[in-house]
Parts: structure tokens; C-alpha cells; sequence
């Protein structure tokens, strides 16, 4: 559900103060309704971070709400945002990032990668105050994680740092077996076919091909 924004809603994002400030006053207002649930929302930023959009992409329970990376993304790129900031509350006021919080923040870390839409933030709110993952160093960590990245990818990583230490690895390569590696990615990621198809440079049918063998 998208977030209808007041004109002096639509700023240059420069630190996380100033998401706050939009976000704590989208949340004292959706809390009229949904007082004890969990909400997830996408922010968008242009590339020179003006807000484009705030989209509401999920509502849970009181401590969990689930995020597909297809929900958060299909918005972004319809807008044509450049890079995204995530945003959920905590009805208990609590701030602590629990596990699935730096799960869900890693694995959606890397599907920005995939569709060049880079995620650059996530806040957890409450309607008195708010934690930054990029303030506490946390967004550094995550980055650093392999947890979610493409199998090629730490290939490549892996030549690279050996070809600068002088040793000779194995290393598949092509153009085509690259882009099957990413599409499986992707898959794996819950984005939808025709997507993928278009992210890789594939058939529709290899996608599927794919897909069946996942399954």
C-alpha cells in the first residue's frame, strides 16, 4: 500500500534523523488502526536521495512480520528509485535488531545488488525513537556476509584473490553459465520469471527449466 506524502514530506534525505522524522509521523498515524502490529515499509530514494515514494509492504503480528524481496523491489523499480531504505517498528518500543530483522536486511542486501537497487539503510522505529543499522556499523557487517551471495559471485572472489596470490583455480566460465548461476539466484530469491528472464539475458523457457529442476 502506498504512503500518500505531504509536500514537506518529500525531502533530500541526508542521515537517518531526517527518515525519522517522516517515518515516526506515518507511524503515529497508522497506529490509530493497527496499534500492536508490526509494519514493514520501503522507502525510495532518487539518486540524489529526494524521497520518491513510501510503500507500506507488509503487516504482521506483534513481534514478526514476513517480507518477500519480489514486494519490496517491484515498487522500486517501477519508480525507478536508485536506491531503498528499510523501515519496520517494533510495537513492544524495543530497538534491538533481533536475527530475522539482520536475516531478512542481508538477503534483501544482495537482491539489490541483483537488480542494481542498492538497499543503504534499515530503521527499526518506535513512536518515541528509532535505531539506524547504518549508524551502529551494522549495514558494514551485513555487507561483508556471504550468507546470500550468488554462488559465481564468491567464484569470481575466489579467482580473483587467488590470480593476485599467483595460484591457478578452477573457475567456470561463459557468459551463459554465469547468467543461469544468477537466474538460480533469483529463484532462489522468489523473483518472478519474466523478471529474471529480463535481469539475465535468458529465454523465459531456460528460467522455467531452471525452476523445474529447483523443485
Amino acid at each position: 500500500m502506498n504512503v500518500k506524502l505531504t509536500e514537506t514530506q518529500k525531502i533530500k534525505i541526508l542521515n537517518s534523523d531526517d527518515i525519522y522524522v517522516i517515518m515516526q509521523q506515518v507511524l503515529l498515524r497508522e497506529n490509530k488502526i493497527d496499534l500492536d502490529r508490526e509494519h514493514f515499509w520501503v522507502i525510495g530514494l532518487a539518486n540524489n536521495n529526494l524521497v520518491l515514494f513510501i510503500e507500506l509492504i507488509s503487516l504482521g503480528t506483534v513481534n514478526k512480520t514476513l517480507v518477500h524481496p519480489m514486494e519490496v523491489f517491484s515498487f522500486a523499480l517501477q519508480k525507478r528509485a536508485v536506491k531503498i531504505i528499510l523501515c519496520h517498528n517494533h510495537p513492544s518500543g524495543e530497538l534491538k535488531p533481533s536475527d530475522a530483522d539482520k536475516d531478512i536486511t542481508d538477503r534483501l542486501i544482495q537482491v539489490g545488488i541483483i537488480v542494481q537497487t542498492e538497499v543503504i539503510d534499515h530503521l527499526i522505529i518506535s513512536e518515541k525513537s528509532y535505531l539506524s543499522f547504518t549508524d551502529i556499523g551494522l549495514m558494514d557487517e551485513l555487507r561483508r556476509s556471504t550468507k546470500y551471495v550468488p554462488r559465481y559471485k564468491l567464484e569470481e572472489q575466489i579467482h580473483k584473490e587467488a590470480k593476485e596470490l599467483g595460484i591457478t583455480v578452477g573457475l567456470k566460465t561463459g557468459r551463459n553459465e554465469k547468467a543461469k548461476e544468477m537466474a538460480t539466484t533469483c529463484l532462489e530469491q522468489g523473483l518472478e520469471i519474466k523478471f529474471i528472464a529480463q535481469l539475465t539475458g535468458l529465454t523465459v523457457r531456460v528460467v522455467e527449466n531452471l525452476k523445474k529442476k529447483m523443485e
